[in-house]
């Protein structure tokens, strides 16, 4: 049975052809189907400098996508702490959850400030681990050296600022929620509205490290990223559970994890909805910012050599592409190798059509085996 909920994982992307302002209304659009499909949570991600992005400041992504719908959580995935406050945070979020109250998640991600140390690559070759591939670790040292990722932190941050310690202002965050954040000589701070706001608070992460060991030691929820970091997901979902204290409010471990997904009636039409994936990646990673998402003729018109193959091979390797029941079949796997509570689900083609109809597939094939008498073979 899959009874595991669906959420979606938004990056507002730019098709070639197209513009910022058609992705927005885009990313509305399907999140008003996700609504109606029974996704249980849309999340938009925070991107900067990026031509083939639109999804820069999720909070007000949010409030555009909560005045269009009426009951699915929707939240950040994640807000870059790198370059922010936690004051500035609790209050944009209280605002969303005093119009919205009890439907908006506050994701917290360390991105956007400090790189976190990026350990040497060790495994040279692909590997299983309870059905699911683990690929070799991706180093993103040189991205971290690309002259973009330097700008994009020189526009971010004010001049000669140095990022807080991502520990201490998750801190802040939930104290400055709680009503409880005092200063250093006792003087209290109190956040209207934001103070006792009805929020989700969660941690995102990509490796076993501090952003797992706090969402554990904190009892918040966590969301792990097979997406952008196949390699890590499994040592994130278990340093997060192993650092795990329960609290009132959340008694044992809760995991999402995400996938990259393209689902179409048969997998050569699945696979050809999805051939732009590649160069879009590519782009990413070497530093150059997200292009426009290609149409198929595009991506294989793209120059193409072995390097630009090996930069990418680990994410081209576990994206999921098929049929509704093939990429099912591998969802299920990615849950039970991770023990995921919730899977986020990541869809991008060059036609909006194409990717609505990839999350709809999706949903009732999901639906269809949740409806399963138990035992009976799908």
């Amino acid at each position: 049975m899959s009874t595991t909920p669906l959420a979606v994982l938004d990056l507002v992307p730019i098709s070639s052809g197209s513009t910022a302002p058609d992705a927005l209304r885009n990313s509305i659009d399907l999140a008003q189907h996700a609504e109606r499909l029974g996704y249980h949570r849309y999340w938009f991600a925070e991107h900067h400098l990026n031509p083939g992005v639109a999804g820069t400041s999720p909070a007000v992504v949010i409030a555009l996508v909560a005045a269009s719908t009426s009951t699915i959580r929707l939240g950040s995935g994640a807000v870059q702490m790198g370059h922010r406050t936690a004051l500035s945070t609790v209050e944009e979020f209280g605002l969303l959850d005093a119009l919205h109250p009890g439907r908006i998640d506050l994701g917290l991600g360390r991105s956007g400030g400090r790189p976190p140390a990026t350990p040497p690559v060790e495994a040279t070759a692909n590997r299983t681990v309870k059905g699911l591939l683990i690929p070799p670790r991706f180093s993103f040292a040189g991205l971290l050296r690309s002259p973009r990722f330097a700008l994009h932190r020189t526009l971010l941050q004010l001049s000669n600022a140095q990022p807080q310690d991502y520990t201490e202002q998750v801190d802040d965050v939930l104290a400055l929620i709680a009503g409880t954040y005092h200063g250093d000589d006792g003087t209290e701070a109190h956040v209207v509205p934001g103070e006792h706001a009805d929020l989700q608070v969660w941690i995102l992460g990509s490796s076993g490290g501090e952003s797992a060991a706090v969402a554990g030691a904190r009892a918040l929820r966590f969301a792990a990223n097979y997406h952008v970091s196949p390699a890590t997901v499994l040592e994130a979902v278990e340093g997060y559970r192993a650092a795990f204290r329960p609290s009132a409010e959340l008694a044992a471990p809760y995991v999402a994890v995400s996938a990259d997904v393209v689902v179409a009636d048969d997998e050569a039409t699945a696979r050809e909805l999805a051939a732009g994936y590649g160069p879009w990646v590519r782009s990413i990673r070497t530093g150059e910012g997200a292009i426009a998402f290609p149409t198929p003729t595009e991506a294989r018109a793209y120059p193409w050599t072995a390097e630009d193959d090996a930069l990418v091979r680990d994410r081209l390797d576990t994206q999921f592409v098929g049929t509704p029941a093939q990429v099912a079949d591998q969802l299920e796997v990615l849950r039970d190798a991770t023990g995921a509570d919730e899977l986020l689900i990541t869809t991008i083609t060059h036609d909006h059509a194409d990717r609505v109809r990839s999350y709809a597939l999706l949903a009732r094939e999901w639906q269809r085996r949740a409806a399963q008498p138990t035992g009976v073979a799908s």
